[in-house]
């Protein structure tokens, strides 16, 4: 008769076995992907101009100027409480056809993803863990969908492994069938994020991202599987009874798992965005909203992105979310002062790294 012990030790036996089959198997696929990727050189992707930035701030300095693939976010609009953090090129561009995203505004509308070859970036990788000394987060979500291609993206995070200080950062729409690498192999050096809007919101205007149900449910396996997991709201729009819609997005949300932390925002709309979604004909209804302008485009009215703000922030601290792991972004340095918020002026106050405890 077999003892629970054997059958304990032959459970993980075969379990061990499913993970190393499940690996040979991405190991496989990312061959075959290599060889119908559309591919794109360092110095083209380099030449990039991320469509948020605006002009660089004359209050920080830059310990290091970046080598085409990783590279620095520095050209936050003054009066704009963001400021500096690591990019981390791997790829460009996005399958899920957002009607509001501003990679709409690069490339002439170009949206087809590209990716730079792994080992150029493994390469890019090793010279920015010399050269940057201070412990930092590198954003992979910028310019891309941070798990659009797992088997892309899995040495990229294998990378990180290899050193202590610094962090990746995989900001993602998609859902748990990209997470098998993440689950696998628990990781250290990486943080989770996903990007979540209410289903009401995400039906209109997010065409081809996995339902907001899926995320959220992708987030929990991998926060379950020990990673620092946190879960980004913006845009947030002010839909018809925009307050129950929301309200229940974030009940969805706790009452699976606890992110690490919640960031929010709020539409903004660059010209150049609005005018490549509108050539694309992407649903341009969510552009209806917009009363102010600013130095990173149009937003809403001001007492309206405040009463929101407020509303999530009120309604996170009742079910005893802690206050200082909510952050806003893209905001004003104005919005934060009348919430009573502190921010660090000349960082990044989601990715900075007071942000890695």
């Amino acid at each position: 008769m077999t003892s629970l012990k054997e059958k304990k030790k032959h459970k993980e036996a075969a379990l061990k076995a499913w993970k190393t089959i499940r690996r040979e198997k991405r190991n496989k696929a990312a061959k075959s992907t290599a060889k119908i990727t559309a591919f794109i050189s360092p110095e083209r992707i380099e030449k990039i101009k991320h469509p948020e930035i605006v002009s660089r701030r004359e209050d920080q300095a830059l310990p290091w100027q970046g080598n085409r693939i990783v590279v620095p976010f520095d050209k936050t609009p003054p009066d704009i409480a963001c400021g500096m953090f690591w990019e981390v090129r791997w790829a460009y561009g996005c399958p899920f056809n957002c009607s509001y995203c501003y990679l709409r505004g690069t490339m002439r509308g170009r949206m087809k993803p590209q990716y730079v070859r792994t080992g150029l970036v493994l390469q890019a990788l090793d010279e920015a863990f010399a050269k940057i000394k201070t412990p930092a987060i590198f954003n992979s979500g910028e310019l891309s969908d941070s798990l659009m291609n797992p088997q892309l993206m899995e040495p990229i995070v294998n990378k990180f492994e290899e050193q202590k200080s610094h962090k990746i950062y995989l900001l993602s729409k998609c859902g748990t069938k990209n997470i098998g690498f993440l689950t696998d192999v628990p990781r250290k050096q990486v943080i989770c994020g996903w990007s979540i809007n209410a289903p009401a919101v995400a039906r209109q205007w997010e065409e081809n991202a996995a339902p907001p149900e899926d995320r959220i449910d992708a987030a929990t396996k991998v926060s379950n599987a020990g990673y620092d997991t946190r879960i980004r709201i913006d845009p947030i729009f002010p839909v018809d009874c925009w307050e129950s819609h929301y309200s229940n997005l974030l009940s969805q949300i706790l009452s699976k798992f606890t992110p690490n932390r919640i960031i929010l925002g709020t539409p903004r709309g660059l010209w150049k965005t609005i005018q490549y979604a509108k050539e694309a004909g992407a649903n341009m209804d969510w552009t209806r909203f917009f009363r102010d302008d600013s130095s990173w485009g149009k937003k809403l009215a001001f007492e309206q992105r405040k009463a929101m703000y407020e509303f999530f922030f009120n309604n996170l601290t009742s079910v005893g979310f802690p206050k200082p792991n909510i952050s806003l972004c893209k905001e004003t340095g104005e919005m934060w002062k009348a919430l009573n918020l502190t921010y660090h002026l000349g960082v990044c106050n989601c990715y900075n790294p007071r942000k890695l405890v």
